[in-house]
């Protein structure tokens, strides 16, 4: 499975900041290709600004828990993972911003 990146992150992709049942999504930064689990832990770990993606550009999403990967612009418009269906958090869409470009 792919490795997601940050700080205290468990075996689903949850973190020190967020880590709620439903904070199972790693976002891909552009610049470096890796797999974050929120944009506060790659502030703290990486050394570049968080490089936001295309929404429509494929495997920018991770699931935590199964390892699927979609585009955010399909992730966002599901409330469960296409692959599993684990249920997502709502409230991630506040950060869209963060993430996509």
């Amino acid at each position: 499975m792919t490795v997601i990146r940050g700080v205290e992150v468990d075996e689903q992709g949850r973190c020190a900041h967020w880590h709620t049942e439903r904070d199972v999504v790693a976002n891909l930064c552009e610049a470096c290709g890796q797999f974050w689990a929120c944009h506060e832990c790659h502030d703290a770990l990486a050394d570049h600004p968080f490089d936001r993606v295309d929404p429509a550009a494929p495997g920018t999403v991770l699931c935590g828990v199964c390892g699927h990967l979609s585009s955010y612009a399909d992730y966002s418009a599901a409330h469960v993972c296409a692959g599993c269906g684990h249920a997502f958090n709502p409230r991630c869409a506040l950060h869209r911003g963060l993430y996509v470009a």
